[in-house]
Protein backbone atom coordinates (compact mmCIF):
# COMPACT_ATOMS: atom_id res chain seq x y z
CA UNK A 1 0.00 0.00 0.00
CA UNK A 2 1.54 3.26 -0.78
CA UNK A 3 0.21 6.55 1.64
CA UNK A 4 0.65 10.08 1.00
CA UNK A 5 3.46 12.15 3.17
CA UNK A 6 4.55 15.14 3.20
CA UNK A 7 8.36 15.80 3.21
CA UNK A 8 9.80 17.18 6.66
CA UNK A 9 13.45 18.51 7.64
CA UNK A 10 14.75 17.01 10.90
CA UNK A 11 17.06 18.74 13.36
CA UNK A 12 20.87 18.02 13.11
CA UNK A 13 20.45 15.45 15.83
CA UNK A 14 17.18 13.99 14.55
CA UNK A 15 14.78 14.32 17.56
CA UNK A 16 12.88 17.02 16.07
CA UNK A 17 10.94 16.80 12.34
CA UNK A 18 9.11 19.74 11.20
CA UNK A 19 6.21 19.75 8.46
CA UNK A 20 3.32 21.31 6.76
CA UNK A 21 -0.15 20.54 6.62
CA UNK A 22 -1.73 21.32 3.36
CA UNK A 23 -5.79 21.63 2.94
CA UNK A 24 -8.61 24.04 3.45
CA UNK A 25 -7.51 25.89 6.63
CA UNK A 26 -3.95 26.77 5.09
CA UNK A 27 -0.77 25.92 5.40
CA UNK A 28 -0.57 24.28 9.10
CA UNK A 29 3.40 24.30 10.34
CA UNK A 30 3.44 20.83 12.66
CA UNK A 31 6.00 19.27 14.98
CA UNK A 32 7.22 15.65 15.71
CA UNK A 33 10.18 15.81 18.58
CA UNK A 34 11.30 12.89 21.01
CA UNK A 35 12.62 13.05 23.99
CA UNK A 36 14.42 10.66 25.88
CA UNK A 37 12.52 9.31 28.97
CA UNK A 38 14.25 6.17 29.63
CA UNK A 39 18.01 5.16 29.61
CA UNK A 40 18.29 1.38 29.82
CA UNK A 41 16.28 0.62 27.70
CA UNK A 42 16.86 3.44 25.81
CA UNK A 43 12.34 4.48 25.46
CA UNK A 44 11.91 8.16 23.75
CA UNK A 45 8.18 10.05 24.07
CA UNK A 46 6.95 10.61 20.70
CA UNK A 47 4.98 14.13 20.68
CA UNK A 48 3.16 15.55 18.40
CA UNK A 49 1.56 18.97 17.15
CA UNK A 50 0.98 22.33 15.91
CA UNK A 51 3.36 24.92 15.72
CA UNK A 52 1.80 28.18 17.46
CA UNK A 53 2.96 30.82 14.74
CA UNK A 54 2.94 33.54 17.58
CA UNK A 55 5.19 31.72 19.84
CA UNK A 56 7.34 29.06 17.79
CA UNK A 57 5.76 26.57 20.82
CA UNK A 58 3.95 23.16 19.88
CA UNK A 59 1.09 22.58 21.40
CA UNK A 60 -0.69 18.93 21.05
CA UNK A 61 -3.70 20.26 22.19
CA UNK A 62 -4.91 22.00 18.56
CA UNK A 63 -7.31 20.72 16.11
CA UNK A 64 -7.01 22.04 13.31
CA UNK A 65 -9.24 19.17 10.75
CA UNK A 66 -7.44 19.95 7.55
CA UNK A 67 -8.91 17.70 5.63
CA UNK A 68 -5.36 15.86 5.36
CA UNK A 69 -5.63 13.77 8.60
CA UNK A 70 -4.36 10.50 7.00
CA UNK A 71 -1.53 12.41 5.14
CA UNK A 72 -0.35 13.98 8.42
CA UNK A 73 -0.60 10.63 10.81
CA UNK A 74 1.99 9.03 7.72
CA UNK A 75 4.09 11.29 8.00
CA UNK A 76 4.94 11.22 11.55
CA UNK A 77 5.12 7.57 11.16
CA UNK A 78 7.70 8.16 8.73
CA UNK A 79 9.76 9.92 11.12
CA UNK A 80 9.52 7.36 13.81
CA UNK A 81 11.61 5.15 11.15
CA UNK A 82 13.79 7.62 10.51
CA UNK A 83 14.50 8.61 13.85
CA UNK A 84 14.74 5.07 14.42
CA UNK A 85 17.11 4.47 12.21
CA UNK A 86 19.36 7.16 13.49
CA UNK A 87 19.05 6.78 17.10
CA UNK A 88 19.95 2.44 17.29
CA UNK A 89 16.60 1.30 17.15
CA UNK A 90 14.81 2.40 20.53
CA UNK A 91 11.38 2.09 22.11
CA UNK A 92 9.34 4.67 20.95
CA UNK A 93 6.37 5.17 23.48
CA UNK A 94 3.17 6.93 22.10
CA UNK A 95 0.10 8.04 24.07
CA UNK A 96 -1.93 10.70 22.96
CA UNK A 97 -2.55 14.12 24.99
CA UNK A 98 -6.36 12.67 24.79
CA UNK A 99 -8.11 9.38 25.27
CA UNK A 100 -9.82 10.56 21.77
CA UNK A 101 -6.62 10.83 19.80
CA UNK A 102 -4.89 8.20 22.12
CA UNK A 103 -8.15 5.69 19.92
CA UNK A 104 -7.09 7.35 16.78
CA UNK A 105 -3.50 6.46 17.17
CA UNK A 106 -4.86 2.66 17.71
CA UNK A 107 -7.23 2.82 14.84
CA UNK A 108 -4.13 4.01 12.48
CA UNK A 109 -2.17 1.49 13.80
CA UNK A 110 -5.01 -1.22 13.61
CA UNK A 111 -5.33 0.09 9.71
CA UNK A 112 -1.87 -0.53 8.63
CA UNK A 113 -0.74 -3.61 11.44
CA UNK A 114 -0.09 -6.28 8.42
CA UNK A 115 2.40 -3.76 6.86
CA UNK A 116 4.45 -2.86 9.76
CA UNK A 117 4.10 -5.84 12.34
CA UNK A 118 6.75 -7.06 9.64
CA UNK A 119 9.60 -4.11 10.54
CA UNK A 120 8.06 -3.18 14.55
CA UNK A 121 7.31 -4.75 16.80
CA UNK A 122 4.25 -3.07 18.45
CA UNK A 123 3.28 -3.43 22.15
CA UNK A 124 0.13 -2.30 24.02
CA UNK A 125 -0.25 -0.76 27.37
CA UNK A 126 -3.89 -2.00 29.39
CA UNK A 127 -4.82 -2.80 33.01
CA UNK A 128 -1.22 -2.37 34.18
CA UNK A 129 0.81 -4.48 31.37
CA UNK A 130 1.94 -4.45 28.53
CA UNK A 131 1.24 -6.86 25.69
CA UNK A 132 1.98 -7.54 22.13
CA UNK A 133 -0.51 -5.36 20.25
CA UNK A 134 -4.00 -7.04 19.54
CA UNK A 135 -6.65 -5.97 17.09
CA UNK A 136 -9.57 -5.01 18.67
CA UNK A 137 -8.53 -4.26 22.21
CA UNK A 138 -8.56 -0.96 23.51
CA UNK A 139 -5.11 0.27 24.60
CA UNK A 140 -4.04 3.52 27.29
CA UNK A 141 -0.66 3.63 25.09
CA UNK A 142 1.73 2.15 22.49
CA UNK A 143 5.73 1.31 22.05
CA UNK A 144 7.15 0.46 19.07
CA UNK A 145 10.69 -0.67 17.93
CA UNK A 146 11.90 -0.74 14.64
CA UNK A 147 13.19 -4.45 14.50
Amino acid sequence: MHFDRYNYLASIDYKIYVFYSQGPKGRIEKMVSYEKVENSPAIYNLAFGDIDPATGLMSDRNTTDNGDRDTVLTTVADTVSDFSDHHNKPMIYIVGSTLSRTRLYQMSITKIYEEIASFYIVQGYREGQWEIFQKNVNYEAFVVQKK
